[in-house]
């Protein structure tokens, strides 16, 4: 999709809370994230991707994470929902977003899972979790996979060791516990997406 041709890096805000929407999301997107995952094993994440629906949808794919059921897509469509973000590969679960008209990430760790995911419709993979494969299990991968179709490297992923993962192949990351983590302080988000922002720049030169 256009927008991960920009800046491919998803921000992965697990944990968090309502109340803490309006603290976070501006210093992403003015640090240049363009994509926003939600995971729904946040508290009241309906209420969260309601609100950056809303309020940041105009400046960023605002998105959900750990979607596993077709149900969870349907409420997700209601809220306006632009982004689907999976641990696995549910093919009806693909197809139930792509109908909606939804980007869609979902999480593969095989060849076999990744064409599955492609063939149900997912215009993107999501390599979980990476720290365990490894840029070289990448370079493999992507031997195989149809070049047409971006890789995220997600899990384990910091500013240190983006560009490896980048020079294997992928077209950028979502990153999880290294950029927010439930509770931590907007000044500490405003850092890590400043680090990883510069990281991602980095590999471009």
């Amino acid at each position: 999709m256009s927008w991960s041709q920009r800046l491919p890096l998803i921000a992965i805000l697990r944990g968090i809370k309502p109340t803490e929407i309006h603290q976070h999301l501006p210093l992403l997107i003015e640090a240049g994230f363009e994509a926003i995952e939600i995971p729904l094993n946040s508290p009241d994440w309906q209420i969260s991707i309601r609100d950056a629906v809303q309020h940041y949808s105009s400046k960023a794919l605002i998105g959900a994470g750990t979607v596993l059921e077709l149900s969870q897509v349907d409420t997700l469509a209601e809220l306006g929902c632009q982004l689907i973000v999976t641990p696995n590969i549910n093919p009806e679960v693909i197809k139930r977003a792509v109908s909606y008209g939804m980007v869609v990430c979902p999480g593969f760790a095989t060849a076999t899972e990744a064409f599955s995911a492609i063939a149900a419709g997912a215009q993107n993979l999501k390599l979980f979790p990476s720290h365990c494969f490894g840029p070289d299990y990448v370079r493999g991968l992507k031997a195989v996979l149809p070049k047409d179709v971006p890789v995220f490297a997600v899990g384990g992923i910091t500013p240190d060791n983006l560009h490896q993962y980048i020079a294997a192949g992928c077209i950028g990351a979502g990153l999880g516990g290294d950029l927010y983590r439930a509770g931590q302080s907007p000044e500490k988000t405003q850092q890590q997406a400043e680090a990883f922002i510069k990281a991602y720049r980095d590999t471009q030169k």
